[in-house]
């Protein structure tokens, strides 16, 4: 079943690969897009499966050897340590590709919104948003990909209420999917004076961005009104009407820009969250629909579960979804994320591994 499936896609790469020659498909630029998108993501599995294959030949030569009569002591030893090697690799190389054939997320390749809001906690909770917020550019920035403030609502203290950017790059989606949800901080505030730790939340949103022709939006159906854009603690930065909010009429959702001095940046960049957090409705409606046939999905995107906790005095950070503890908060919130997403892509990968088996 798995090597049928295999040959197909070994098929497949193939007649992509010769498509993307093709003079008249690379003159049609969203059909010569799509199938790079393919080619790269087909690339991968049958890399892999060549490895396989590879292996399997060097198995079957070594045993072919290990039959014959009157084999010298020393080379039946290497014909058997070969025989054993390739044996495990085969194994090794099966099961990573069980998981690249798994369902893909269409969106794993896309950039990403990243939408933070504190909770409960007052000021210290928008200070934490300020510190996840940190710690998510940090870690954009070590990837190489790019940042760019769509909107901030930012507080006196340099904490923020709210505050929304995009990450730009290879794969930001695939990686930063898992964090939506409620984060959670234990620590002394900076706004407490007796010392005692207290306990707050942010919430975070990770939504893939979505282009136009993925979402269509009635112009009929928004409601666009312009105000002037204020900083923190109520100062006007902005005489002019600068600043956008625009309305969905048809279930009220509202979106506001006001980080730039321009009311056309404002109102693209405003576009932009929206249809983003359309898309994200969308889905979310799907997802809801098949979410009983799921035991667990760390990767659903629910902003109301509670999903990890930040303890500062114990220098630790728990994931909830998959009972992960790691001692390193200091370099967690220096944007050194990859060992607890690394952890949540294999926790989900199993899952869905066990899934399949039954």
């Amino acid at each position: 079943m798995l090597f049928d499936k295999l040959d197909g896609v070994a098929a497949r790469y193939e007649e992509v690969g010769t498509a993307l020659m093709d003079p008249g498909v690379v003159g049609d630029q969203a059909r010569y897009r799509e199938l790079m998108k393919e080619y790269k993501r087909l690339t991968p599995i049958v890399e892999k499966y060549k490895e396989y294959e590879k292996a399997r030949a060097d198995a079957e030569e070594a045993r072919a050897l290990l039959e014959e009569s009157g084999l010298e002591k020393d080379f039946r030893e290497m014909a058997q340590g070969e025989l054993e090697e390739n044996r495990e690799k085969m194994e090794r190389f099966g099961e990573e590709l069980k998981i690249l054939l798994l369902p893909s997320d269409p969106n794993d390749e896309k950039n990403v919104i990243v939408e933070i809001r504190g909770g409960a906690g007052g000021e210290e909770s928008a200070l934490f948003a300020g510190s996840l917020m940190r710690m998510y550019t940090m870690y954009a920035e070590a990837r190489g990909w790019k940042t760019e403030i769509l909107n901030a609502n930012e507080t006196e203290l340099g904490g923020f209420k709210e505050v929304s950017f995009s990450i730009e790059g290879e794969g930001a989606y695939s990686r930063l999917k898992y964090e939506s949800g409620v984060h959670r901080v234990q620590r002394v505030p900076e706004t407490e004076s007796q010392g005692r730790i207290h306990t707050s939340t942010s919430t975070v949103a990770v939504l893939p961005e979505v282009e136009d022709v993925e979402i269509e939006i009635d112009p009929g159906d928004l409601q666009i009104d312009t105000y002037r854009a204020s900083g923190a603690g109520g100062q006007h930065v902005n005489k002019t009407e600068s600043a956008i909010r625009i309305t969905y009429l048809p279930t009220g959702l509202v979106v506001e820009c006001q980080d730039e001095r321009s009311q056309y940046k404002n109102k693209d960049k405003a576009m932009k969250i929206l249809r983003s957090r359309l898309y994200e409705q969308k889905q979310q409606e799907q997802n809801d629909a098949i979410a009983s046939q799921r035991r667990l999905q760390v990767g659903t995107g629910d902003r109301s579960e509670r999903i990890r906790t930040y303890n500062f005095p114990q220098g630790r950070v728990t994931d909830h979804r998959i009972g992960l503890t790691l001692y390193k908060i200091e370099q967690i919130m220096n944007g050194e994320l990859d060992e607890l997403l690394d952890a949540l892509i294999t926790f989900d990968q199993a899952e869905k591994l066990k899934e399949q088996a039954g």
